[in-house]
């Protein structure tokens, strides 16, 4: 059974860091894309970074690129989100997803329950 569960969201003030983390269970990660996900109340979910595995790529969407970096950690199943300099358009529910394609949110099969980052002063 896949099981994805995330981590690590929370409230901080513009400019600050967090690091997101997934914890994936019952995936293999094989010729398969991972990708984090936010979506904000009255918006559409829009992906934010994805990672693959053949080809071996990173990719992002524009307002975030240079500030948040994807990673997986194959050995201990864990997908990271680190985020810097986050600005209050950065508020969302973050998701992380499995077995899709790109940044498309109808290509994804299994998905997590999401953690909470809010940016304010």
């Amino acid at each position: 059974q896949v099981r994805l569960v995330e981590s690590g969201g929370d409230s901080v003030q513009p400019g600050g860091s967090l690091r997101l983390s997934c914890a994936l269970s019952g995936f293999t990660f094989r010729d398969k894309y991972l990708a984090w996900f936010r979506q904000s109340p009255g918006k559409e979910r829009e992906g934010v970074a994805g990672w693959s595995d053949n080809p071996s790529r990173t990719y992002y969407l524009p307002a975030v690129k240079y500030r948040f970096k994807i990673s997986l950690d194959e050995a201990t199943r864990t997908m990271y989100l680190e985020m810097k300099d986050l600005k209050p358009e950065d508020t969302a529910m973050y998701y992380c997803a499995a077995d899709g394609y790109g940044l498309f949110v109808e290509d994804y099969k299994y998905w997590g329950q999401g953690t909470q980052v809010t940016v304010s002063s």
